[in-house]
Order: C-alpha cells, then sequence, then structure tokens
C-alpha cells in the first residue's frame, strides 16, 4: 500500500512585543482606519529582544510541536526552515535550529520562495515522507520580517511582522488522510515588483548600499497586489477542479495572510464563505513563511480528521501555489 504524509502535530510561536497601527501613526504618514481598510491589519508581533534572531522563534515553535507529539529531538530524521530572514547567508537557518533543540540525528536546509516558502517545503516533506526514506520531517514557516523593513516607508511596515509556525510530516497507510495534491508555480519575471535591492551576489553590501537603504524589502504595491489576487485564486481553483472538488468539500481554506482582500478574492474563486477561511491577519500581519502554519497553530483545536483544507499562497519572486490536505486527526486531542 502507498505511503502518504500526514501533518501529525503543530507548533507555533510568536513574540510578546505589539506593534500597533497606533504605534505606527507616530512612525509614519499612516492611520488606524487606512492601514485597516487596505490591509486587515491592526497590530503585528515584532521580536525585540537583542541577539535573537528567526532560529529562536523557529526553534520554540518546533519545541511545542514535539511536547505535542511526545517525542524526543533525537527522533527526527530531517528539518527544512522555509524563511527569507535567515540567521546568516550560511549556515542554514534550518541546521542552526536543529542545533538549538538537540537534533542531532536529522539533516536539514533552508527553503526560499518567500511567501510560499511552507507551501513549497511542506510538498517537499512530502515527498521525502512517501518514497519511505523518513519517518518523521519537521518543516518550519518562520520570519524575522522587522529586520528588514524600513520603518519609515509607509507602504511596507505597515504589512509585516515577525513569528513561526512549525508542522510535523509523518508516513501513514491510510489513504483517506493527508496530503493529497499540489500546484506550485514560479515566474522570476516578477522580481522587479517584490525583492531586496542588495546584499546578494548581483549587489553585493556595501556603504553605499547601507546609505540608500537597499537592505529593505522593497515592495511595488499594486502589480503584486494584481498579480496576487489572480495567482492565488486561480492556482486554487483549479487544484479543486483537477481533483473533482467544489467548495462544498472544503471545510477550511489555509490562505496565506498578505492582504485580507486577496484572502477574499481566493474564498470568492473557490465558492468559500467566510467562516471557512482562517484569518488571522489581523493580529499577527504578515509574517511571511510562517502564515499558514501560524493559522494551523490558531485553528489546531477546531480541526476534525477528515477535514479537507487547502493551503494557498503568493510570495515574491513570483512564487503561488495550493496544496489539498486530509486533516488525519482529532485537534482537540492535541497537547
Amino acid at each position: 500500500m502507498p505511503t502518504r504524509a500526514c501533518i501529525t502535530a503543530v507548533g507555533g510561536y510568536v513574540p510578546e512585543t505589539r506593534l500597533t497601527n497606533a504605534d505606527l501613526e507616530k512612525m509614519v504618514d499612516t492611520n488606524d482606519e487606512w492601514i485597516k481598510t487596505r490591509t486587515g491589519i491592526s497590530e503585528r508581533r515584532i521580536l525585540r529582544e537583542p541577539g535573537k534572531a528567526t532560529s529562536d522563534m523557529g526553534a520554540k515553535a518546533v519545541e511545542e510541536l514535539l511536547k505535542k507529539r511526545n517525542l524526543s529531538p533525537l527522533d527526527i530524521d530531517c528539518l527544512i526552515c522555509a524563511t527569507v530572514t535567515p540567521d546568516m547567508v550560511f549556515p542554514a537557518t534550518a541546521n542552526i535550529i536543529c542545533d538549538k533543540i538537540g537534533a542531532k540525528n536529522a539533516w536539514g536546509f533552508d527553503q526560499a520562495a518567500a511567501c510560499s516558502g511552507f507551501l513549497f517545503a511542506v510538498t517537499t516533506a512530502a515527498m521525502f515522507i512517501e518514497s519511505g526514506r523518513y519517518k518523521n520531517v519537521i518543516v518550519v514557516g518562520a520570519d524575522k520580517m522587522s529586520a528588514i523593513v524600513d520603518y519609515s516607508d509607509r507602504a511596507t511596515c505597515i504589512l509585516f511582522g515577525d513569528g513561526a509556525g512549525a508542522v510535523l510530516i509523518e508516513p501513514s497507510t491510510d489513504n483517506s488522510i493527508g496530503i493529497k495534491d499540489s500546484l506550485l508555480r514560479t515566474d522570476g519575471s516578477g522580481k522587479e515588483y517584490l525583492h531586496m535591492k542588495a546584499g546578494g551576489s548581483l549587489k553585493p553590501a556595501s556603504i553605499d548600499t547601507v546609505l540608500a537603504k537597499e537592505h529593505y524589502a522593497f515592495q511595488d504595491g499594486q502589480p503584486v497586489f494584481k498579480f496576487a489576487v489572480k495567482g492565488m485564486a486561480d492556482v486554487s481553483a483549479e487544484l479543486l477542479e483537477r481533483n473533482g472538488l467544489t467548495g462544498d468539500d472544503i471545510q477550511w481554506l489555509v490562505p496565506h495572510q498578505a492582504n485580507l482582500r486577496i484572502i477574499d478574492a481566493t474564498a470568492n474563486r473557490m465558492g468559500l464563505p467566510r467562516e471557512k477561511v482562517m484569518i488571522n491577519i489581523q493580529k499577527y500581519g504578515n509574517t511571511t513563511a510562517a502564515t499558514i502554519p501560524l493559522c494551523l497553530w490558531d485553528w489546531e483545536h477546531q480541526l476534525k480528521k477528515g477535514d479537507n483544507l487547502v493551503f494557498a499562497a503568493f510570495g515574491g519572486g513570483f512564487t503561488w501555489g495550493a496544496t489539498w490536505i486530509t486533516w488525519a486527526y482529532d485537534g482537540k486531542q492535541a497537547g
């Protein structure tokens, strides 16, 4: 019987410090009503402690997950970290997380696909499990976006927050549950609309790049919004169609939390009412690779074995995709 890859536990972490819209009003020319109307965000969490990085948030999310599942860090075979804010260019943040939690038997790597990173990493992890080579693969979505946001730029500083979420993926012979299908897309021509101008091999860091603020996230909002609405909605609808599903078959849409209008457009295209959509953008903002696992973290206790979930995301570069998952356990029994 073929092996099915299943999510069997969820962990999450958000920093204590809250950055509210009222706080931002004191920093840039904006206001609470304007932010809420255009994004749906009321506040976001910020990792302010000196010396703390993406790996620290990711490690806390994994530790919670292991406790729920009653597993030792030594049981982990592989750890994939989806992030655009690695602790450093190298080594991989995944390796740093493994070291911090004591996962001495695990190997790992980072997945860089911006806001679609968690989705891409879950699909990759599922293939590792389905191959039969591994039994316990952890996917972490974690970003310290406050490290690459210019808080004098009102177009971007209102959007992003910090956080981490993690899932454990294990094998099952029950064909009725698990990660069923994925549609993933990339289009590198979108790089001009959402990128970081300097810090890579194309334009290495220098005094000039620092003074020009080229190490912050750059976004041309209107083109990104248009591409995101179409990309997330189209790929989610295509995923349903190719699997003979309709909105009536789906219990939950788990969308990337970039903008409430993009989320609504995706749900409408799938024929889903708001009450079947996980939305926490109002309290966390856009945590990039962490948004989808943080939704699972917030909603875990409402999930039932057999629930059909669709993950949908769109990210810079461009990257986008959708994944159909049938939930593997009753969330009320989780830690």
